[in-house]
């Protein structure tokens, strides 16, 4: 009989990757510290393994755990190959990179370099919230410019939250579980993917709900508001019932700029098509207020892009765009 979904072991062999510890576990993955055998560095390794339909056997082998799941399993894992090879296509020093990807044991494994630094999520928990203007600034500004590049391939995010954002040394963001990156078709998709109640706007909770590039702002705007007051902002289900979510340009005012803060509300409007209709068009906005050596820095010169999954599962166009209406 197959075994409940568990970690591969410590030593065991992924390519030429040696696992040395589990670090995080998700939905649709596990993920693990690992060696490099020929250069000896750290890197980190995502393996697809979704929980509520799939085990591992006594070979090490990710098989469904009923008959029945077979063909879910089977395109699951053809989709999770679909997205790596576009994410492998994107170059952006705040996106995740792409180092490997290897066919083993039954599944697929997603190699990602290994890099310290905190988790946004954790140190807003630390804090608070009321995190200052220019921090705010530093980490949503490269978060924005590469949304926007992910929006102009046709992607979408899905995801986007403080517990998917990494501080590298200077708070430079790094773009965290792209797992739940979705391909765009014809420019629009249905929802009824990944959830993260008061990140996810009510479009991405129903199939029927059309979700877009206006999906991932909202969840920006979410995050931000976040990082403002300390907690997560009222789930858009009971928003749509009864909306108690006092705008920030009121609740906010005197702590931070009202530019800042009507993008966030523009952000997080309930109508999609009366937010910002992706992110190079909220970034737009937002760079407007930085000069020429400010946007230079936070957008161009980031080292290249790598990612720390510690306990984490899974250039843009400055386009003018109008400035929220109220």
């Amino acid at each position: 009989m197959a075994a409940a979904r568990e970690s591969l072991t410590p030593g065991t062999l992924v390519g030429c990757y040696r696992i040395v510890k589990p670090i995080a576990k998700g939905g649709f993955s596990l993920i693990y510290l690992a060696k490099d055998e020929e250069s000896g560095g750290d890197v980190v390794i995502k393996e697809y393994m979704p929980k509520k339909i799939a085990c591992r056997d006594s070979a090490l082998r990710v098989v469904p755990i009923d008959p029945d799941y077979t063909e879910n399993l089977h395109h699951g894992k053809k989709l999770f190959f679909q997205e790596v090879k576009a994410l492998a296509a994107l170059q952006h020093p705040n996106i995740v990179r792409v180092l490997a990807f290897i066919l083993a044991y039954d599944t697929g494994y997603l190699v990602m370099p290994n890099e310290r630094g905190r988790n946004l999520g954790a140190y807003l928990h630390e804090r608070k919230g009321g995190l200052s203007t220019t921090f705010l600034l530093e980490v949503f500004v490269p978060i924005l410019d590469a949304l926007a590049l992910l929006h102009r391939s046709a992607m979408l995010h899905l995801d986007v939250k403080p517990g998917n954002i990494h501080l590298r040394h200077g708070n430079q963001p790094l773009l965290l579980d792209l797992g739940a990156v979705h391909p765009l078709s014809r420019g629009r998709t249905r929802g009824g993917q990944v959830i993260t109640a008061g990140y996810s706007p009510v479009e991405q909770y129903f199939r029927t709900g059309q979700v877009g590039p206006w999906t991932d702002v909202y969840a920006v705007g979410a995050s931000l508001r976040t990082c403002m007051e300390g907690r997560t902002p009222q789930p858009a289900p009971e928003r749509q019932k009864e909306d108690t979510l006092v705008p920030a340009a009121v609740a906010l005012k005197d702590r931070y700029p009202a530019f800042l803060l009507e993008a966030v509300d523009w952000s997080l409007r309930m109508d999609p098509a009366e937010r910002p209709q992706d992110a190079a068009q909220l970034l737009a906005v937002l760079s407007s207020h930085l000069d020429e050596t400010q946007l230079a820095r936070l957008t161009e010169t980031a080292p290249a892009a790598s990612v720390a999954s510690h306990g984490i599962d899974h250039q843009g166009d400055f386009l003018k765009s109008p400035k929220p209406h109220h």
